[in-house]
């Protein structure tokens, strides 16, 4: 009698330690927005991206980094559904969306930023972010009614062109602009389409120090209750509000974690500098 109610109460322990361990798993995965499982692409038998396995937690801001060729923008087209993986599974919020097109994701949430400025050159800035917000509305193929219709969704616009510090511009023409305060307007008008995780590609590209310095500020400030990936090459930009660096050489990541952990990785500062001898990965 006391073996079988001992049996019980162990049964009942063992049960209660699975639903533990089960909550802590499902609470894990909860965390993580975007989930890479073996994702390879390969181009007439060349392998640009082997086996990645990536996690993107919610909330922070992920770059991907690596030297010139090391997969890493094939790697974020393959992320943001531009390209079609060869092997492989991308799950965005428990949700598989290897099969999906670029423009679908975008309509669940996962919105993507270009390496070059990319708006209308002579719309001007609030006629730019109400386009997005068109796009959210579904209204954007509303060819035949007049433009102001559309004057209700003007403060909304603003919203996002006051968060990007572009309100004294809101009437000038996206042309007239300096390229950081452009790049400032494409990340008004991703935020028009309200992400969830902003996918950035290479969000400094071709910037001066002063315009760099500007647009990393206006990442970690927008990133506020989002979730940001990006394709990043000045190290200075990722030492500074990067959360998560995963690195890849040859289309394999060879290591993940912060900042100090990366820099001082000897297969990462081989990767970047030649040799791991002496030398450390510099803020650059």
């Amino acid at each position: 009698m006391l073996g079988c109610h001992l049996l019980s109460i162990f049964s009942q322990l063992n049960l209660f330690a699975r639903s533990i361990r089960f909550e802590e798993k499902a609470a894990h995965m909860s965390d993580v927005i975007l989930e890479a499982k073996q994702l390879t692409k390969e181009f007439s038998g060349f392998v640009a991206v082997s086996d990645v396995n990536l996690q993107v937690k919610a909330g922070t801001i992920h770059a991907l980094i690596g030297p010139n060729g090391a997969g890493k923008t094939t790697c974020f087209n393959l992320l943001t559904k531009f390209i079609t993986p060869t092997a492989g599974q991308i799950i965005y919020k428990g949700q598989d969306i290897t099969q999906k097109s670029s423009a679908e994701i975008a309509r669940i949430g996962m919105v993507r930023s270009f390496q070059i400025s990319a708006v209308f050159p002579h719309l001007s800035v609030l006629e730019n972010v109400r386009l997005a917000l068109q796009q959210r509305t579904g209204t954007s193929m509303h060819f035949w009614k007049s433009e102001n219709t559309l004057n209700h969704l003007n403060d909304e616009a603003m919203t996002y062109i006051e968060q990007v510090g572009l309100e004294s511009y809101a009437q000038e023409t996206a042309v007239s602009l300096p390229y950081g305060r452009k790049r400032a307007l494409e990340i008004a008008t991703t935020l028009g389409m309200s992400p969830d995780l902003m996918l950035l590609d290479e969000p400094t590209q071709g910037m001066g120090h002063e315009d760099v310095e500007k647009v990393t500020q206006l990442i970690k400030k927008v990133a506020a209750g989002r979730t940001v990936l990006m394709v990043e090459h000045n190290m200075k930009v990722v030492s500074s509000i990067v959360d998560t660096i995963t690195v890849l050489q040859r289309g394999k990541i060879i290591a993940s974690g912060n900042y100090a952990e990366v820099s001082n990785n000897p297969q990462v500062i081989e990767a970047y500098m030649g040799s791991s001898t002496n030398a450390t990965l510099g803020a650059h």
